[in-house]
């Protein structure tokens, strides 16, 4: 089995050139991860006009083979949480939620910020609509700083805040943005993906950052193999493949960690 990889530079037009170098070097199957969903359409079309299957990872591309996370799922695992800490630390008082999301990545990534306000209304059904926010942090560190630093001064009497980020890259903006104007302990927030700054940030007693979900990343390389395997032998592939998420807590992580270091 021969791998050709290309980077996408988180660039939809990278990307379209990409797949182009794909059809001229008449690759069996592309598996391709990349985040424009205006760019979608135009990829997905011009590998099936080739003839050459697609698997398309996290974010859904038409004619492709899906392979990624159940996105509404996991945000409801999100909601609960927030939900759970607010009742548990502020006696279920909640002053506004706020869901940053990456819009250029379309409504089925956008869902995991609407199964985690889901999840918080279950859990504190008194909560009125105008208490939801949703910004565009665009899955980048710097525009999630900026995002969650204008609605910060913009509800400045605010005291309990949730904050449900599309990413960990989102949540760090998120407690940057927190910090520079002293407002993290009005946050608590859970984000997606557990990278290893968020992971160190979780370890420290105090911070808002309370939890992240894991999507169990390296389970994806063999996993994907397997699925494009028998994509190109012609067997039956569901469409839509998810992975199993994890929720981690600073609880459950500072558990595992403890537990590691005694081995």
């Amino acid at each position: 089995m021969d791998l050709l990889i290309l980077d996408n530079q988180y660039s939809g037009e990278v990307a379209r050139q990409n797949v182009e170098e794909f059809i001229r070097q008449r690759v069996d199957m592309v598996i391709e991860f990349q985040t424009e969903r205006y760019v979608a359409p135009i990829i997905a079309n011009q590998l099936a006009s080739a003839g050459i299957p697609l698997i398309a990872v996290d974010i859904p591309h038409p004619h492709a083979i899906y392979y990624g996370l159940d996105n509404y799922r996991a945000g409801l695992d999100v909601g609960e949480l927030l939900g759970a800490y607010a009742q548990e630390k502020w006696k279920g008082q909640v002053d506004l939620v706020v869901g940053l999301d990456n819009f250029k990545a379309g409504t089925f990534v956008q869902s995991r910020v609407t199964g985690a306000f889901e999840g918080i209304r279950a859990k504190l059904p008194n909560l009125n609509d105008d208490q939801f926010i949703r910004v565009d942090g665009g899955g980048l560190r710097e525009q999630s700083y900026q995002a969650i630093r204008t609605v910060l001064l913009k509800h400045r009497k605010a005291k309990h805040i949730l904050v449900a980020p599309n990413n960990d890259t989102t949540a760090l903006g998120v407690l940057e943005a927190a910090r520079e104007l002293k407002r993290e302990h009005h946050l608590a927030i859970v984000g997606h993906d557990c990278v290893r700054e968020a992971m160190e940030e979780m370890k420290r007693k105090n911070s808002p950052l309370i939890g992240s979900v894991s999507h169990e990343v390296a389970t994806y390389g063999p996993r994907l193999i397997q699925l494009g395997l028998s994509l190109l032998k012609g067997e039956s592939v569901p469409p839509y493949n998810y992975v199993e998420h994890k929720l981690v807590t600073r609880f459950s992580y500072n558990q595992h960690s403890s537990a590691a270091s005694t081995v």
